[in-house]
């Protein structure tokens, strides 16, 4: 992916991450929390331009949860509510074991895709997430067994060092895809030219997804629109709509993203489009 296909007009898929398990409603009290929340918002960032949706799941007392059964009724509120939206669970967990991390996989039916963490990363001041390439590993082959497409998450570029290692240890199905993640912590540096740089570095033929935290949202992902790759927004990533002003809801984000795609003659994606990109 490039600007070649920027030029080419290739379709972006915009992704939600609509909650997180980091921060909640004391951030933005949009952020949706119980399953049927989720579900709505799921519905309405489909509606806005999103062909799939990111999702964790939460307790009632809105506290990150990584139970199956918590995922499955997340899953299920999203499945009523949506038309054909692609659902995404995330095994990201800081400080939880493999036997934890691997419940929302275990979903009936299983999620089209889910995201991989590719190594240790530091965020905020108390937030580790060691993945050891053991675990990266288990995560992987349970997910080749249910058929389900790993997102591999990039948090700096140690990272793609680690993509290039998996794919000596695993078969991976082609497109490899990959969201590079540009934030604070042990994160790439939130700047343009380390975009430019990672995909770079990325393997041959490989996909992109952009993904900015915070204030970095919105230049990052427009300039992932304009190098040809596909883009993440959400309240999970960034609870602001401009400066100083908290964003309506998941959906006044993808709305925004897909007017920018629009403007930049990008079509979206569908949820069918982006099924055939991915090759799910």
């Amino acid at each position: 992916m490039g600007y070649d296909d920027y030029l080419a007009g290739e379709p972006v898929i915009i992704t939600a991450a609509l909650t997180g398990g980091v921060h909640g409603k004391e951030a933005n009290p949009a952020i949706p929390e119980t399953p049927a929340e989720i579900g709505e918002a799921a519905a309405a960032a489909e509606a806005a331009g999103a062909a799939v949706v990111h999702l964790h799941a939460r307790r009632d007392t809105g506290e990150r949860a990584f139970s199956t059964e918590r995922f499955q009724a997340v899953t299920d509120a999203v499945r009523e509510r949506t038309d054909d939206v692609i659902i995404q669970h995330s095994t990201g967990g800081t400080g939880a074991p493999l036997s934890v991390r691997r419940q929302p996989l275990q979903t009936d039916p299983a999620p089209e895709i889910a995201s991989l963490d590719m190594g240790p990363l530091n965020r905020y001041d108390h937030l580790t997430s060691e993945n050891p390439r053991g675990m990266v590993d288990e995560l992987y082959d349970e997910m080749s067994e249910r058929g389900i497409k790993p997102e591999l998450e990039v948090f700096n570029d140690g990272h793609l060092n680690e993509v290039g290692g998996l794919l000596e240890r695993r078969d991976l199905e082609e497109p490899v895809y990959a969201t590079l993640i540009f934030g604070g912590g042990t994160l790439s540096p939130p700047h343009p030219r380390n975009l430019l740089n990672a995909i770079e570095n990325l393997p041959e033929g490989a996909l992109f997804n952009t993904l900015g935290f915070g204030p970095h949202q919105l230049p990052l992902t427009t300039m992932g629109l304009l190098v040809g790759g596909h883009v993440r927004v959400g309240l999970e990533d960034n609870v602001y709509y401009r400066r100083g002003d908290l964003a309506e809801s998941n959906a006044q984000l993808v709305a925004r993203t897909a007017r920018l795609a629009a403007e930049l003659e990008r079509p979206v994606a569908t949820p069918a489009q982006a099924r055939t990109i991915l090759e799910l």
